[in-house]
């Protein structure tokens, strides 16, 4: 189930908030390998220390997750962590950790969400892929700069929120307040058990006037109907609506995949928002041109019996992210493809961002 290598740091190829990347070369000398580390979990590895990897995700040729994971620097242990914490994420794997969450007894904020039921009308915006979360951004912030948003974190993907280079890069252009790491997940700002309490402690405790709820980086599909991590999006949705706030469906819609079942509007979103989703939201639908965008809202039309389509103009969206690239340092990009190759995924989830800030 795991392929096990040892090998020794040759350099640090790079670093962002919470991963360090390196070029670690496996004994014998033969192979170099590219290898991630969490310091938080394993210590700071530095060049000359010897370390224990995981290459699973190597020899199954992740696109996302193509790297050698660092499970441990044996001669330069890490010391014990400090300070309170009962939560357990990674539960009952070798690298189980120790969180402190918003909600359990310890918090300082338990008082806050001991009781909490409603988020107050905020507005929470729902998508199936992480990538969606800086076009979203840019469509928000430029129909309404400076709102304060919080990105909640779902398990489906990626378990530790370090893995995503784009947060550190939008936290650090001030584009993103905080991030909410639930269930599984781990490394945000803050922790909690469940989409539940993460989007109430985005709201009572971060302050936020918008939420973003999508997985983490990377995603499981099996080319079914059900198989999909993102499915996850429609009980998303129950979650925003039971809770008192606004939910906002981001459609994932392309013109570049090349898969049929994904063009248009993806049938990830149809079954999320049309089979999982009780509760009603606004779907945003982006007003497209030509044949293309005819399609788009013929397939959003399925959805019209359960939820409110809204639709959304994008002109002046292009040049948007277009400058959310260059200010924030993200790259927009799903699946390998970038904004000249699928301009409508983009313009898609930064519609839904525009939405969002008409509602505040």
């Amino acid at each position: 189930m795991i392929r096990w290598r040892q090998g020794r740091v040759e350099r640090i190829r790079r670093e962002w908030p919470g991963s360090v990347e390196l070029e670690v070369v496996l004994d014998g000398g033969s192979e170099t390998v590219r290898a991630l580390a969490y310091p938080a979990l394993v210590g700071r590895p530095e060049p000359g220390d010897a370390v224990l990897l995981n290459t699973t995700a190597l020899a199954l040729g992740l696109g996302t997750g193509g790297y050698a994971l660092v499970v441990a620097v044996p001669d330069r242990l890490p010391p014990d962590p400090s300070g309170p914490g009962h939560l357990v994420k990674a539960r009952y794997t070798p690298l189980q950790a120790t969180v402190l969450g918003v909600d359990e007894q310890d918090s300082p904020h338990h008082e806050t969400l001991r009781d909490a039921d409603s988020l107050e009308g905020m507005p929470v915006i729902v998508a199936d892929l992480h990538s969606a979360l800086p076009p979203i951004l840019a469509g928000l912030l430029a129909a309404r700069p400076g709102t304060r948003v919080v990105y909640v974190m779902l398990d489906g993907g990626a378990l530790p929120a370090w893995f995503s280079m784009a947060v550190g890069r939008l936290r650090a252009a001030g584009a993103l307040a905080a991030t909410v790491t639930v269930g599984q997940a781990f490394g945000g700002d803050v922790e909690a058990v469940t989409v539940h309490t993460g989007l109430l402690a985005a709201r009572l405790v971060l302050e936020a006037e918008v939420a973003v709820l999508a997985q983490g980086p990377g995603n499981l599909g099996t080319g079914t109907r059900w198989g999909f991590s993102g499915v996850s999006a429609g009980e998303a949705i129950n979650a925003a609506a039971v809770l008192s706030g606004r939910p906002v469906a981001s459609l994932r819609v392309s013109e570049g995949d090349a898969r049929e079942r994904h063009v248009g509007v993806s049938h990830h979103s149809l079954t999320a928002y049309g089979r999982v989703a009780l509760a009603r939201a606004q779907v945003v639908v982006p007003e497209l041109p030509g044949e293309f965008g005819e399609r788009v809202r013929g397939q959003a039309e399925t959805l019209a019996e359960r939820h409110e389509l809204v639709h959304v103009p994008v002109d002046g969206l292009a040049d948007e992210l277009r400058a959310a690239e260059r200010d924030w340092g993200v790259r927009l990009s799903t699946m390998g493809r970038g904004l000249e190759e699928d301009p409508a995924y983009f313009l898609a989830a930064a519609a839904a961002g525009r939405h969002a800030a008409s509602l505040l």
